[in-house]
């Protein structure tokens, strides 16, 4: 292993996980190489570099990744950062679904850790999109102009619930399932509450 200290929490994740255990490892050796703080940040080992997020370790069904916090940033040589959806803004991930995949990638993963490093250090911010600038579905407009007292309830959530319920809302394709959406939401918004809180 690595002279790095180790942070407990992390080693139960890992005692604990059923998949994707020995690619966590190989990456958590990775990113300790680097040297790295390891946290526990969302349920998953997180690296920091003076209190800074740079990398998270998580899986999923179908691989487990490497998620550089301000990946929009970073040069991507080698052409492997995935933006996860259209709607991340920041993050970019590295993906795996085997060991063998990050052994052989070893040495391309700690230069790409350097690289989200030395971003930290430079302090360059990713321009995030303002609240403003994301489109207001028409049925929550609508929604809107039928209780004034929804939009003014809206507009006190925080900038970063507003969004997530505006891209929750937008997401389906029929406009009946926007609604059903919103109609579901309106007594959260009301008791001012995220769409995940």
């Amino acid at each position: 292993m690595t002279d790095n200290i180790t942070n407990p929490k992390v080693d139960e994740f890992l005692r604990k996980s059923k998949t994707w255990r020995n690619e966590y490892e190989k990456l958590r050796r990775i990113a300790l190489d680097s040297g790295l703080t390891e946290e526990f940040k969302w349920m998953h080992p997180c690296y920091t570099f003076e209190n800074k997020n740079v990398v998270l370790i998580h899986g999923f069904k179908e691989y487990c990744a490497l998620l550089f916090h301000k990946g929009a940033l970073m040069q991507d040589p080698v052409g492997i950062l995935i933006q996860q959806t259209e709607n991340v803004q920041a993050a970019r991930q590295i993906r795996f679904t085997n060991v063998q995949e990050i052994t052989d990638m070893e040495d391309v993963l700690a230069a790409y850790i350097a690289e989200a490093v030395e971003i930290e250090k430079s302090g360059l911010q990713v321009n995030l999109k303002k609240t403003a600038e994301f489109t207001i579905p028409q049925e929550l407009n609508d929604k809107f102009a039928e209780m004034p007292a929804l939009k003014a309830a809206f507009e006190t959530l925080t900038p970063g619930r507003q969004r997530a319920y505006m891209l929750y809302f937008s997401q389906p394709k029929q406009s009946k399932t926007r609604v059903s959406r919103i109609e579901k939401c309106v007594p959260r918004i009301f008791e001012g509450k995220g769409l995940n809180d």
